[in-house]
């Protein structure tokens, strides 16, 4: 007997995803890029994140390694989805100088101790979720887990500490209810 798909009430990601670039083109001030270790299957897999200047992931992409054809591939997805960045922060990696310097935006690069806390932060949230999935067995279903978690969580995210209660409130009802409209379709 085969398990139905976790994934099959999410069919309405892509749809989040072209009605969010249209209004994200401020995401092209600052990206912030990390990779993250995750587990499949006892083997080491590595989850590249680019998050922009307000906390909202903008990409992800699952490797088997982490070198520099790994963040050189999530470079060149990202900016094809989202376009050039003015300025790229991340950690010392050293494939993330390698990367850009191929692309030819190793001047944009900014590394330092704690210029990439907001990419690490976000971190925290797929985390809890991973756990309560008791983890991912496949690399396929890690990718579609990360690409759909990113888009909701963007969708329902909203920054409570720049704005007043009503205002938060207003978006939050919004939000829900052009999530319901999206599920109706």
């Amino acid at each position: 007997m085969t398990r139905p798909s976790p994934f099959k009430y999410f069919k309405t990601s892509p749809e989040i995803r072209k009605r969010r670039i249209g209004a994200m083109q401020s995401s092209k001030r600052r990206w912030r890029l990390d990779e993250m270790f995750v587990k499949i299957n006892g083997e080491r897999h590595y989850l590249w994140r680019a998050i922009d200047h307000e906390g909202e992931v903008l990409e992800s992409f699952v490797t088997k390694k982490r070198d520099k054809n790994a963040a050189l591939k999530f470079l060149k997805k990202a900016m094809r989805k989202h376009g050039r960045v003015e300025v790229v922060v991340t950690d010392r990696l050293r494939s993330y100088g390698a990367a850009l310097s191929e692309v030819g935006a190793a001047r944009r690069q900014q590394a330092g101790r704690w210029l990439n806390n907001r990419a690490e932060n976000s971190h925290l949230p797929f985390r809890r979720r991973e756990r309560a999935m008791l983890r991912f067995r496949r690399m396929r279903s890690l990718q579609k887990f990360a690409s759909v978690h990113a888009s909701v969580s963007n969708h329902f995210n909203q920054e409570r500490s720049l704005s007043s209660r009503n205002i938060f409130k207003t978006n939050r009802t919004a939000a829900l209810s052009e999530w319901r409209g999206l599920c109706a379709e």
